[in-house]
């Protein structure tokens, strides 16, 4: 009867271990390792880290205008499960729109990375102590910031980072989107992340229907 018991525990202990390896996060962004910048180059990181951050976005014609909104109700739905208070989610996807355009990036690439990187957990930390919902590596903050890693688990502040230096391997890489996001996880040259990060980027791509304004007003001025 005792051997039973013991077995039953040591099967459940097994079990809670097992579980608990299967939902731990991969530590993406754990060998990122940290490059010498020139001068001229840390200087001008420095100053896109800096800049004044306004996730408020201003368009110059009306299209552009739906096809945001179009984009942010349609994301808002997507991210329901993973980011459920309304109020963060939308904070958070104002601000992946933001700085991925600011940066010259693809919000769906920026959402697919967090995916992979943090699952949309904006207080996850890595083994190696990536950090945020980008996983952005604390020696950038005393690279070309102020040093405050804590602010890494602010919103704006860890998109700001992740952004800018995900451009800056890009263009480190002559624009190849593979190499960049090998740099990125620290990994350069083999599949698994890069290849990981793309794919989530095709979930998140999403190309709305916008309402055909301009050829309504002609139908409208042919009837008259």
């Amino acid at each position: 009867m005792r051997s039973t018991r013991l077995g039953a525990r040591l099967a459940t202990a097994l079990a809670l271990a097992l579980a608990a390896l299967l939902l731990a996060r991969p530590a993406w962004a754990g060998a990122q390792r940290e490059e010498a910048l020139s001068d001229a180059v840390r200087l001008a990181l420095a100053a896109q880290i800096a800049a004044a951050s306004d996730p408020a976005p201003r368009f110059d014609n009306p299209h552009r205008l739906v096809h945001y909104l179009l984009w942010l109700a349609t994301e808002s739905v997507r991210l329901r499960r993973r980011v459920p208070d309304e109020a963060a989610r939308l904070e958070l996807l104002r601000t992946v729109w933001y700085e991925a355009t600011r940066a010259g990036l693809q919000p769906a690439l920026v959402l697919g990375l967090i995916q992979v990187e943090s699952g949309f957990d904006k207080y996850a930390i890595s083994p190696a102590g990536a950090m945020g919902l980008m996983q952005v590596m604390p020696f950038w903050t005393r690279q070309i910031g102020n040093g405050d890693k804590l602010a890494l688990f602010r919103t704006r502040v860890n998109l700001r980072y992740g952004c800018v230096i995900l451009r800056h391997y890009l263009d480190e890489e002559h624009g190849d989107l593979f190499d960049a996001l090998g740099r990125y996880n620290g990994s350069r040259g083999r599949a698994a992340y890069p290849d990981a990060v793309l794919a989530a980027r095709r979930i998140w791509r999403v190309r709305p229907q916008l309402p055909q304004l301009p050829r309504l007003a002609q139908a409208d001025t042919a009837r008259r």
